[in-house]
């Protein structure tokens, strides 16, 4: 039997911090996105953009981007060669293993990362003027101590 209704398990599921997390990560995500496009980066979603972040300034291996971001390889090569195809990085021979590729950023990709730092920049500018600067700070904190707990 169970201890709660329908009505108050999916209310418990909404409101839990996990599920309050995924959905500012998102929203936070969603509105870069929509900023990034504002500046020209058409053609670009949630999905891509979450791979740029797991990219080393000179390169990474998809097999390694694929395992930073908890994704198959299969889906971290599709969504590597849309960013190729898009301009955004160039995939090359790995000079330490020819079997591999190295993923690396084009021009456009740095100029692209540039406009992420300055929307990222204006994001939390608007988040401090909702919670104020300090909450910020105390929010900021809370989620790094949060993310260590989660590290083996």
């Amino acid at each position: 039997m169970l201890s709660h209704s329908t009505q108050d398990l999916e209310a418990l599921r909404q409101n839990n911090t996990g599920r309050l997390l995924l959905k500012a990560h998102r929203a936070f995500n969603e509105l870069a996105i929509a900023r990034l496009r504002d500046m020209g980066h058409v053609g670009l979603n949630v999905a891509h953009a979450s791979v740029l972040p797991y990219l080393d300034s000179k390169g990474t291996r998809s097999s390694e981007l694929a395992k930073r971001a908890g994704m198959t390889k299969q889906s971290m090569s599709k969504l590597v060669s849309d960013l190729v195809v898009a301009g955004y990085l160039r995939s090359e021979t790995d000079p330490t293993d020819a079997r591999a590729s190295l993923i690396s950023f084009t021009p456009k990709g740095l100029r692209y990362l540039d406009d992420a730092h300055q929307v990222k920049n204006a994001i939390e500018l608007s988040y401090a003027k909702v919670l104020g600067a300090r909450k910020l700070a105390e929010l900021r904190a809370s989620l790094k101590k949060l993310i260590a707990l989660g590290k083996p």
